[in-house]
């Protein structure tokens, strides 16, 4: 594998992020230093609300990017130039300059908790959690959401189509119909922590350490105008690297031409590795595809199919009885195709006052779904003898675990949980300490094998596609207890 440079990216921008926001968070940023809250500590969490694409879970991923982001966040006199431009409603200033120098000499100081990429994460449970001054972390709100959200969106869709798969290869070639450059590098970088075994994408492979694979197109083919002869040019060309894409006229005859090439590939001491198939009722090809090329003597080489597959595609594939060596999943796989979003939210759940203690935030809402959890918030995992997932208990770090009671989360009425288990962890760890980076550097294979583990520790009625049933997550009696005092303060305030 090609020498790893980096895991997060971020390098191809070059210049400052500090812009990369919403125009509110700048404005509450002015509000909180003309108010003198500037400096007042909090705590925000970045949590989902509903695993997507009607599953149980999600992959973490995207945290290495954010820790850059956040490492390298300062403003620059260029952008602090065009703030400078910006006016309110009566065409005056929209920022004081005291403001944008305050800006100027920002450095950022907060800790940053995360679980690290590849681990399982369930509804309502921190990924990230920010504490330090109320303006900066207020400020990497938008950027935080754009990261995780997106990485952890298609981290997810990939392990489901790896699951799909039952073991075959999954290659991820989406590039062509992501969502721009930086949809194209992220996806591909997602995807392998989600359990793609290759890309296409050969700036990824560059930047991520990620194989990579591919062979030819349909234009080839049809540059030659011969498709037996564009497969022997392709073989002189790059005998060492010879899967066919037969579907370019008639599929069954591709396969023919393949395996005539492919014994004149092995006169000469190089494999047939593969034929794709790209087009056509993907099960009854495939089967054929494979009988010829055993037939023919070529047992060793793989059947490779393509054309807007998904997992259930793919399920679907396979229940016919296809046979299919390798899947090649582009478009529904980069652009989380029937879920183009997480929904993940950044929630206050803490602030500081002046006395050292700690004043809980909450935020109310008709859907109990999107009522937040008040805090300083911790995740603790617990697991059975052999590693199983039994149960996540979201505590408050500063009260302490309280024990592995499971309040429910949206609906308090239910019983409470005791899940059995054998031993137990916190999620959260510590990545960044007063803006310095903590957390040790880790490849992609670190994270990728995590996430392997982590769904082959989840029950397989949890990692189920259709109806799966919930994974057990709720809050301590601590926080359970403090959430509902907090509901019924606030409504007790409301007209």
């Amino acid at each position: 594998m090609p020498e790893q440079r980096s895991t997060d990216g971020l390098e191809l921008y070059g210049g400052s992020l500090a812009l990369l926001t919403d125009l509110y968070q700048l404005t509450m940023a002015c509000g909180y230093w003309k108010g003198g809250h500037a400096e007042t500590e909090a705590v925000f969490h970045l949590t989902y609300r509903r695993a997507p694409f009607g599953g149980a879970y999600a992959i973490a991923a995207g945290l290495a990017p954010a820790l850059a982001y956040m490492k390298r966040l300062r403003f620059t006199e260029e952008d602090l130039a065009y703030l400078a431009t910006l006016l309110d409603s009566t065409q005056r200033p929209l920022f004081p300059k005291g403001f944008l120098d305050y800006l100027g000499a920002m450095k950022f100081t907060c800790t940053v908790d995360a679980v690290p990429e590849g681990t399982l994460v369930f509804p309502h449970e921190p990924i990230v959690r920010v504490r330090g001054p109320i303006l900066q972390a207020q400020l990497v709100e938008t950027a935080l959401l754009d990261i995780i959200n997106f990485q952890t969106l298609i981290a997810t869709k990939a392990s489901r189509v790896v699951t799909a798969a039952r073991g075959a290869p999954v290659l991820e070639f989406g590039l062509r119909r992501a969502q721009g450059i930086d949809g194209g590098l992220a996806a591909s970088r997602a995807s392998y922590i989600g359990g793609v075994s290759r890309t296409s994408n050969v700036l990824a492979g560059k930047l991520f350490g990620i194989p990579v694979g591919g062979t030819h197109a349909h234009s080839w083919v049809m540059f030659h105008g011969d498709e037996l002869a564009s497969f022997r040019a392709y073989a002189d060309a790059l005998p060492g690297n010879c899967t066919f894409l037969v579907d370019t006229y008639d599929t069954l005859d591709g396969v023919a031409n393949a395996i005539e090439v492919g014994r004149e590939l092995r006169a000469k001491g190089y494999p047939l590795l593969g034929v794709r198939l790209d087009s056509g009722d993907l099960a009854h090809l495939s089967s054929e595809a494979r009988r010829m090329l055993d037939e023919a003597g070529f047992s060793d080489t793989k059947v490779v199919v393509s054309n807007d597959l998904d997992e259930h595609v793919i399920g679907s594939l396979l229940e016919q009885g296809a046979k299919i060596d390798v899947y090649g999943v582009g478009t529904r796989l980069v652009t989380a195709y029937d879920q183009p979003a997480l929904g993940g939210v950044y929630k206050l759940g803490a602030t500081r006052r002046a006395d050292g203690t700690w004043h809980e935030a909450i935020k109310l809402s008709e859907q109990p779904i999107k009522i937040s959890n008040p805090g300083n918030l911790q995740v603790r995992r617990l697991r059975g003898a052999s590693g199983e997932l039994a149960g996540d208990v979201i505590y408050d770090s500063e009260v302490g675990f309280s024990g592995p009671q499971l309040y429910d989360i949206e609906d308090p009425a239910r019983p409470v949980l005791s899940p059995s288990f054998d031993r137990d962890e916190d999620l959260l760890v510590t990545a960044m300490k007063s803006g310095s980076i903590v957390y040790p550097a880790e490849d992609l294979e670190t994270c990728r094998a995590r996430a392997a583990a982590e769904l082959a520790a989840l029950s397989p009625r949890s990692r189920r596609f259709l109806n799966p049933q919930p994974y057990p997550v709720g809050l301590d009696r601590h926080v359970n207890t403090r959430k509902q005092q907090l509901i019924a303060a606030a409504r007790g305030k409301q007209p």
